[in-house]
């Protein structure tokens, strides 16, 4: 292997705390976790709402959950790709 190539798996390497890893990650890429916080918060409000669904069936309620769901976490990484490409690092190198 190149010297580069040590140099960098010595990096990753010597990060073994899980909670490091997780906190780069999250610096790396910030709408991950803001879509899978709002997945889950909006799946959380669609079960709680689950008692209180009146004359709605429950599998239309669930489905209304799910896509709900599936939209926060859609639109989170949407805006996560959009603000990648147009970083100002990416920008540079198109020119």
């Amino acid at each position: 292997m190149s010297s580069s190539q040590d140099s960098v798996f010595s990096e990753y390497e010597s990060e073994t705390s899980q909670t490091s890893k997780l906190l780069r990650k999250f610096k790396e890429t910030p709408f991950v976790p803001i879509g899978m916080a709002g997945f889950t918060l909006v799946v959380g409000y669609g079960l709680y709402r689950l008692k209180h669904r009146g004359q709605m069936k429950m599998s239309l309620h669930l489905i209304h959950t799910r896509v709900a769901a599936q939209g926060f976490a859609v639109g989170a990484l949407t805006l996560g790709m959009y603000q990648t490409g147009n970083s100002p690092a990416l920008v540079s190198h198109r020119e």
